[in-house]
């Protein structure tokens, strides 16, 4: 009885943080600092480290499915704590950067501000295929807050096997959403201002 008042206590906290955190990170992806008269240089520095924090996260997440398969689970839970924290870090400093720089734009701009036609050939469609991984990463890293929770406080309550029935599914969309976003970085970093 016990295990299911935690699962409980927990649900709504796991709602409000589903819708909150999408909304909060879209609300303040458009919120400019130095549109209220902070003027901060721009923390150009921070999206190489979220990126190496989604490569950690994914390094995490693969470790700590090797731990559980190997009955090591006090090591899988340090993990699992660990990427979360990853995850938790990335959002905080994706969120801060955006709030100090201008969004960078995908695409290759030519000394004349240009492209000339070979370049749009290429760009457009090294476009189509960054857009692509972009929407999926956005999309799935929405859907991820929610089945990340629900699997955690599934552990937490020692429902191990609703616990194991639900990380298979939240498993390879966590591995996706951190490699993508590895990916994402590695495409649009030529282009930063």
């Amino acid at each position: 009885m016990e295990e299911n008042s935690i699962e409980q206590k927990y649900n709504k906290w796991i709602i409000i943080l589903s819708i909150v955190i999408p909304v909060a990170v879209a609300v303040l992806f458009k919120v400019k600092l130095k549109d209220f008269g902070i003027h901060v240089a721009p923390l150009d520095f921070l999206p190489s480290i979220y990126a190496t924090i989604n490569g950690v996260t994914a390094v995490l997440l693969v470790s700590a499915v090797v731990a559980v398969k190997n009955g090591k689970r006090a090591l899988h839970e340090n993990l699992m704590k660990f990427a979360i924290g990853c995850s938790i870090a990335f959002l905080v400093m994706y969120v801060a950067y955006h709030m100090t720089a201008d969004s960078t734009i995908f695409g290759d701009v030519n000394h004349n501000g240009e492209l000339d036609v070979a370049e749009k050939l290429n760009v457009g469609n090294l476009r189509l295929v960054y857009f692509l991984i972009l929407i999926t990463h956005i999309i799935l890293s929405i859907a991820i807050i929610p089945l990340v929770l629900v699997t955690y406080v599934r552990a937490l309550a020692t429902k191990f096997d609703k616990h194991k029935k639900i990380a298979k599914i939240t498993f390879p969309i966590w591995l996706y959403v951190a490699v993508t976003g590895v990916i994402v970085y590695l495409m649009i970093s030529p282009y930063y201002a």
